[in-house]
Formats: C-alpha cells, sequence, structure tokens
C-alpha cells in the first residue's frame, strides 16, 4: 500500500519476494525492459522483498539522481557491513566512505594517457587473436564467441594491471583465466546467492553467500599474495604507478604513514572486481557486436573501407589508439551495441537523505532507486525501431538531439564506470583485428541477433546460449 497510497503505480507484489517473483526466470534488465513497457510513467514504485524501492524511467530523473543530486545517492543497495569483506570492499560494491577512498586512489590508473600506454599490449593481444581464429579455422573449430573474447580481455587484464604474462587468447588456458572461467559459471544455486547479494545483501550475508564462489576466493587470495611477493612484498616503495597492483599496493603503504590501516581484503576486492569488470563486460559486448556484424554484411564492408582508409594514411605505422577513436562509423557500431546490450540494464542507489523526486513525490530515506537504463534504451521515441541494430543513430551528425541521460552503457556521474577507456580500447583493437582480416558469416539454422535468448540466472545482459559464426579470411587484411 505504501506506493499505492502515494498515488504511484506499482508492480504486482508477492507477500514474501515482492516484485522480484522474476528472479531466475528472465534476466533483470529483460525485466526492466518489460516495466518501461507496462507503465508509462515517470517512475514506479516496487518492492524489493520488503523494502521500497523506485524504478525510474525518465532521463531527466535518472540526470538528477546520477549527477546533480548524486551526493544523496553514493551508495547501492550492497552493504559493507558484512562478513564477505572479498566480494563487498571494492570500487563496484562499496559504500562512503570506503567508495570514495577506493575511487580517489583507483582514478589514475584510467586516465587516457595511461590507457593509451597500453596500446603494444592492445596490438599484441588482438594479433593472438587473429592468429588463434586463423588456428582453430583450420582445424574445423566451431569458435564459441564468448569464451574466445573472454579468453583476449582476461589477457590484456592479466597483463596490464597485474603484470602477468597471459597466453588465453593463444591457448585457451591460464591462471587468471581459469579463475574467470570460474565468473562465468551459472548455476541456480549460484543465481540464487547473487539474487540475494543485489536485492537482500542482510539474508545473504546471514546465509553466509559471497559474492564470488569460496574456492575462486581462495585462489584469488593465494595468486594476490604471490604477485605482490614476486615484487617484493607490501612494504617495497613502487616506482611510479604502473600498473593498478602498484596503486593498489601504494594505497596500503600511504596508509600505514598516516596511521590507518588498509586491509589486505580491500586490495584483492579491487583486483578481482576489475579483473570481472573488465572482462565480462568487453567480452560480452565483442560476442554480440560481431554476432550482429554476421547478419549485416553491408556494415562489415563499411567498417573495412574506414579501417582500409586509416591503412593508406598510417602507411607502415603501427595503428594506434587515436585512429581508431577518429573512425565515425566503426565508433558507431560499438556504441549501437553498447545500446542495445547493456551489461546492466539498470543502475541502483540508495537514498541516504528524505529526497523530494518531483513536486508530486518524496521518498524516506533508505529507499533503493533503479534508474532503469535498458528501459529508456529500448523505448522507441527515443531509439527509433530500438530492436533494429542501426549505428546510423550514432554517426555524429545524428547525435545532435539525442535525449541527454537516455543513454547509459557505463552509467553517469561519480559511480560511473571507472573502465570505460580501459573497456572501449579493448573493444576497438579487437574489433578492428577481426574486421581487418575475416568477413563474418552466420552459420545456419543459427538464431537470428534478436531470437538469442539471455541469460536468466545471472545479473549480467549476456548471451543464454553459445554464439558462433563463421570467418572467412580476407584476400586483403589490413592489420
Amino acid at each position: 500500500m505504501f506506493w499505492i497510497k502515494k498515488g504511484i503505480p506499482q508492480c504486482e507484489v508477492h507477500p514474501i519476494f515482492g516484485s522480484l517473483t522474476f528472479l531466475q526466470k528472465i534476466n533483470p534488465g529483460t525485466w526492466m525492459a518489460s516495466v518501461y513497457n507496462q507503465y508509462s510513467h515517470p517512475y514506479v514504485g516496487i518492492w524489493v522483498f520488503w523494502r521500497p524501492g523506485l524504478i525510474v524511467n525518465c532521463p531527466n530523473l535518472a540526470h538528477n539522481i546520477l549527477v546533480r543530486d548524486s551526493d544523496n545517492f553514493r551508495n547501492r543497495l550492497l552493504s559493507t557491513d558484512t562478513r564477505d569483506k572479498l566480494g563487498t570492499h571494492n570500487i563496484f560494491t562499496a559504500n562512503d566512505p570506503l567508495w570514495s577512498a577506493i575511487r580517489k586512489r583507483l582514478t589514475s590508473v584510467f586516465t587516457t594517457a595511461k590507457v593509451k600506454n597500453w596500446q603494444d599490449l592492445y596490438r599484441s593481444k588482438s594479433a593472438d587473436l587473429v592468429f588463434r581464429i586463423k588456428s582453430d579455422n583450420k582445424k574445423g573449430v566451431k569458435i564459441n564467441l564468448k569464451g574466445i573474447f573472454a579468453d583476449y580481455t582476461t589477457d590484456i587484464i592479466g597483463e596490464s594491471a597485474f603484470g602477468i604474462k597471459c597466453e588465453a587468447t593463444k591457448t585457451g588456458s591460464g591462471a587468471l583465466r581459469a579463475m574467470t572461467k570460474e565468473f562465468e559459471k551459472y548455476s541456480t544455486y549460484r543465481g540464487i546467492q547473487w539474487c540475494f547479494i543485489f536485492f537482500f545483501p542482510e539474508l545473504a550475508d546471514f546465509l553466509g553467500f559471497t559474492f564470488w564462489p569460496k574456492h575462486t576466493n581462495a585462489y584469488a587470495v593465494k595468486l594476490f599474495r604471490m604477485i605482490v611477493k614476486q615484487r617484493g612484498g607490501y612494504e617495497k616503495e613502487t616506482e611510479g604507478k604502473k600498473d593498478l597492483l602498484d596503486v593498489l599496493l601504494k594505497m596500503k603503504q600511504n596508509a600505514i604513514k598516516d596511521n590507518q590501516n588498509v586491509d589486505e581484503m580491500v586490495l584483492i576486492s579491487n583486483a578481482m572486481i576489475f579483473l570481472q569488470g573488465g572482462y565480462e563486460t568487453s567480452s560480452t559486448l565483442l560476442c554480440y557486436m560481431i554476432y550482429e556484424m554476421a547478419y549485416k554484411p553491408p556494415y562489415q564492408q563499411r567498417v573495412y573501407e574506414e579501417l582500409k582508409e586509416v591503412k593508406n594514411k598510417i602507411g607502415d605505422k603501427e595503428l594506434g589508439a587515436s585512429d581508431l577513436s577518429e573512425l565515425p562509423f566503426f565508433n558507431a557500431i560499438i556504441k549501437e551495441a553498447l545500446r542495445k546490450y547493456p551489461i546492466m540494464g539498470w543502475l541502483d542507489r540508495t537514498s541516504s537523505r528524505e529526497y523530494q523526486v518531483d513536486e508530486h513525490l518524496t521518498i524516506p530515506a533508505g529507499t533503493v532507486v533503479y534508474v532503469n537504463s535498458n528501459g529508456m534504451h529500448q523505448d522507441p521515441n527515443i531509439f527509433p525501431d530500438p530492436m533494429e541494430f542501426k549505428p546510423e543513430r550514432f554517426l555524429p551528425e545524428n547525435m545532435q538531439t539525442f535525449i541527454p541521460y537516455a543513454y547509459l552503457p557505463f552509467g553517469d556521474g561519480p559511480r560511473s564506470c571507472i573502465g570505460k577507456l580501459f573497456g572501449m580500447f579493448s573493444m576497438r583493437f579487437g574489433f578492428a583485428a577481426i574486421i581487418s582480416n575475416f568477413i563474418l558469416e552466420p552459420f545456419p539454422n543459427a538464431p537470428a541477433p534478436n531470437d538469442v535468448t539471455v541469460e536468466r540466472r545471472g545479473l549480467f545482459y549476456g548471451p543464454g546460449e553459445v554464439l558462433s559464426v563463421k570467418f572467412v579470411p580476407r584476400t586483403e587484411p589490413l592489420f
């Protein structure tokens, strides 16, 4: 009755699960889009078990919550007052004041200059990707897109963030890849754990559920300590800030100087979330993007022609990050993939204080708010023919009429994705390498892009089935 008394439309409510009866049946991002379509209202009331929640369907309100009034929406529903320090003491899950301290320290890792310094690594791993595809083609292997791109993105993160030599792109295996493969295992039990962690953290803590599987946690701690030991231990001063691990070590050293304590679990937690967040998002987007391209030969050719112009311009020079950043249609493809396939279909925040949403509604402190990014991405009034893959909408001349804050693939405001640039460059180099070397074709009887199922047990918006395409070698490869 809470929302009804306020005159707010409310989703159907179960006496125990509240509005969350869809969990484990359909993906939360899919459900968000259905709520958006069902209720023509700027916001909709829901119940997160026994806690009131609000789904925001309006770009203007999204701006207010994520940016203008972000000081009141710094925190997520996930709690840091938990036994699972490894799962909750990182930049994604932590709340203030821990979150602010972590964000301040990690920002230096993800500047444009720092990310561009890893260009040699991007080039090397994208070359390994081409080598692996050619090798698998010769063996007659039907390539699992999500799997091979997860190999690729895991390698990039392993070498750039932790200084570990990784060969998963070539071989399909490795120490870090073994860990990311554990992240990919969706079971009903694991799905239930994640549901409670994200939507009922108090019960998850009581039941001893952990953000990552316990055996994965043990493996991560062992691996992290081994790498730190190889670098001389926690006390050895780092020379500059070369990678994420250097920054994490420096964070602990500076805290000691200030008579403060940074728990080792905070360092390992942030290393793990960067590994999962970095590999999962980029590999999933590359998977969807390449699958779409197999059904769009004219788009493939247009991207190839753009890359060919770059090749003619730079000659024998190596392909650079700046070269790829300047290609309008190439980047429009990536932006459209981010619109149609947002990795998480919502952005959650919790109101720290009583908050006036508009002249009609004031919500109490503690209300969890979900910005419905997937709903807005699929709104035909914002993006005409939203289920069609149309990169032309993201060409510079067409973006002048965009509604601000209706497109939120990386969130916005202080809690936007800190690794956005890192992920974009990983996708750009991988995408460029594939289109430069292969023509993509669909397999007979494969599902069309709009018929691909979405993983229902997980929270990320990933494919619920193995996706594959034919990689036909080009007669005139570019890079």
